[in-house]
Parts: structure tokens; C-alpha cells; sequence
């Protein structure tokens, strides 16, 4: 049994209270209550048994030790039913003999992809979109992407805007074009003219590490 504590079906925006939900997984009944304090990625999948979303699946698994060091656990979610998603993680374990370490959600109704906007309104199915949504430890929604069924994300890319988000939570820094963790960060643009270094104009060329 799948229940979206929300009423609304507005599309998710940045610095939005993610919605809370409580849905059968692969691993249990889980609540988006029971990630708080730590960040976690929220992503929807088209369908079970399909060829891209099993690319993806196997990716998350065999990075899912750098989200874990990162502080971020990993929440997938379909519209298939838990048997549907218990039968393809053994699948994927059986035939690639690797283990899908985190829950994967059921949501036949479609809820909570509806209370996400991971769905439209009047769609029905969820083939045609992949989204992604980074939760921070106080259920807030920093950042969240959205491909189509028949292009896959990237593991890398999903790990970099993780990171990055991380390094500029405190509000003293930014991350550039291309950051990757480790990387510099740009300081804050200066507020007044005596703050401004020589010749940096309104572009800031100082960084700082994190």
C-alpha cells in the first residue's frame, strides 16, 4: 500500500520540503521520514526489466559505497509493483552477479510519482521520464534532473552534483563550470568595492578550498 502524505501535484521546485510518503519496498516499508539527516537521491525508472534502467541500476550498485561515503543514501522508485521489482533484483543479481543494495520503491497507483511531478497529470504510465531529486538531511530539495525513458543518466554526473552541492551548502563558496570534488571553489563575489581585489572586476578569480 502506497500513501503520498501531499495533495498538491505541483511540480517540485529547488528549496521545496520534498513531500513525505510511506510505500512497501524491496527492503520493507519505508517513509521519506526515515532518510532524514542525511542527503539521499530520489530517482524514478520507467519499468522494471528494461535495458537502460538495468544500466542504471547496475552503475548505482557498484558506486553505491562512494554515495555512501558521501553521506547519501540512494531511493529508486517505478510503477511496477514490488513483486515486479523483487523478481528483476534477482534477476540482475542472476544473470550480473551484482546485488542491488538499496530499496526500490512501488508505486502502481502512482502517488507518489504524481506528488513529485515525476508523472504527468494525465500520463498512464511513467515511460517517459527519468527524474532525479537531491534531498538535503532537512528534507529539502536542492537540485533535481530529468531525462527522457530513452536516454540514461549518468552515475558520475549524479555523484558530481552531489558533491558539489555538499560544498556549497554553508553559503561561503562556489562551485565552478566542470567542478569536481576536491576541486577549489570560487569565493563569493564581493559586496562592496572595498572588498574587491585589483583588477577583478565582477568576475571572481580568488578561490578557496573546502
Amino acid at each position: 500500500m502506497t500513501e503520498a502524505i501531499v495533495q498538491s501535484i505541483s511540480p517540485i521546485r529547488m528549496g521545496d520540503k520534498a513531500p513525505d510518503f510511506r510505500a512497501r519496498t524491496t527492503m520493507g516499508e519505508k517513509s521519506l521520514a526515515d532518510f532524514r539527516g542525511q542527503w539521499l537521491i530520489f530517482f524514478s525508472h520507467p519499468a522494471d526489466f528494461t535495458p537502460v534502467c538495468t544500466t542504471e541500476f547496475l552503475a548505482l550498485a557498484r558506486a553505491v559505497d562512494r554515495f555512501e561515503a558521501a553521506g547519501c543514501a540512494l531511493l529508486g522508485l517505478s510503477v511496477d509493483s514490488l513483486y515486479s521489482h523483487l523478481a528483476w533484483v534477482r534477476a540482475i543479481e542472476d544473470q550480473h552477479g551484482i546485488k542491488i543494495p538499496f530499496p526500490i520503491v512501488e508505486d502502481p497507483s502512482m502517488a507518489v510519482g504524481r506528488a513529485y511531478g515525476m508523472i504527468d497529470e494525465t500520463a498512464v504510465d511513467s515511460t517517459a521520464i527519468r527524474s532525479s531529486y537531491f534531498i538535503d538531511p532537512e528534507g529539502v530539495v536542492r537540485a533535481s534532473t530529468c531525462y527522457p525513458h530513452n536516454v540514461g543518466r549518468s552515475v558520475a554526473e549524479m555523484l558530481r552534483l552531489l558533491c558539489a552541492l555538499q560544498a556549497v551548502s554553508d553559503g561561503k563558496g562556489l562551485t565552478p563550470e566542470g567542478w569536481q570534488n576536491g576541486d577549489p571553489l570560487l569565493a563569493l563575489p564581493a559586496a562592496t568595492l572595498s572588498e574587491m581585489l585589483p583588477g577583478q572586476g565582477w568576475f571572481c578569480q580568488k578561490v578557496e578550498t573546502k
